[in-house]
């Protein structure tokens, strides 16, 4: 579990795949919900996760994540609503915002001086439909201001390894000119979290930093690319209770 704690008060934190109870191939930390783990491993793992953040697993938001482009403002977990949504934004402290992932970029924002907090899962569809600047701007609404906000990006796959077909990488191309990438080995691929840096600054976002982990190249991260069937990492962002 690695953390980074703001003297601003806004809090960061990213799992690794270890310290949960779930077998192969979900071994052992899988917080995703809907990958074909056993449920009540899912639930001991968010539990542990929570614990050793020092909060309430329920006072966690879980998003049911679909690649688009939707940002919602939440209060408290979504319980029974299973609306689709890729961002979610809070004015709430002390309420974790959670993203799954196991190669897409989890992007986590926090402006503590508007007392607001938001997280997105950008993968290269979420990227190219622009759920980043639309958590941005849903961030602006509650009064953030972009140069105030904090942002994070966790473990995901990096260019060098995120091979794509050439129309692929051309396609996102246009919409993102630098999520243009390619793989170590010469052949094209796409740089999400370099995409997301640009749509970040774009928007006057600059305080940035940027996990240097690779989920494909990590042994100690799932990667969906490199597994098929595996877990899901979490990244989490909250607001101290003033």
């Amino acid at each position: 579990m690695g953390t980074h704690d703001s003297a601003s008060g806004a809090h960061f934190a990213f799992t690794d795949r270890w310290g949960g109870v779930s077998a192969a191939p979900y071994e052992s930390l899988n917080l995703g919900g809907r990958v074909g783990d056993d449920a009540a491993h899912v639930r001991e793992n968010r539990s542990r996760a929570a614990a050793s953040l020092g909060f309430d697993p329920a006072d966690v938001v879980w998003m049911h994540q679909v690649h688009g482009r939707d940002v919602a403002l939440v209060d408290g977990p979504f319980g029974d609503d299973t609306t689709p949504v890729d961002g979610i934004v809070t004015q709430r402290p002390s309420l974790a915002l959670a993203v799954l992932t196991a190669d897409c970029t989890p992007v986590l924002l926090a402006d503590p001086v508007a007392g607001v907090a938001g997280a997105a899962h950008a993968g290269r569809p979420g990227l190219v439909a622009g759920v980043v600047p639309a958590l941005v701007e849903a961030m602006r609404d509650r009064g953030a201001v972009p140069e105030r906000i904090i942002a994070r990006t966790g473990p995901a796959v990096c260019g060098r390894c995120y091979e794509v077909p050439e129309e692929m990488r051309e396609a996102v191309a246009a919409e993102v000119p630098e999520a243009y990438a390619t793989t170590s080995w010469g052949t094209p691929s796409v740089d999400v979290a370099a995409g997301v840096r640009a749509q970040l600054e774009a928007r006057g976002v600059t305080s940035l930093e940027q996990s240097t982990v690779c989920t494909m190249e990590s042994s100690d991260h799932f990667s969906y690319r490199r597994e098929k069937t595996t877990g899901r990492l979490a990244s989490y962002v909250w607001l101290e209770a003033n």
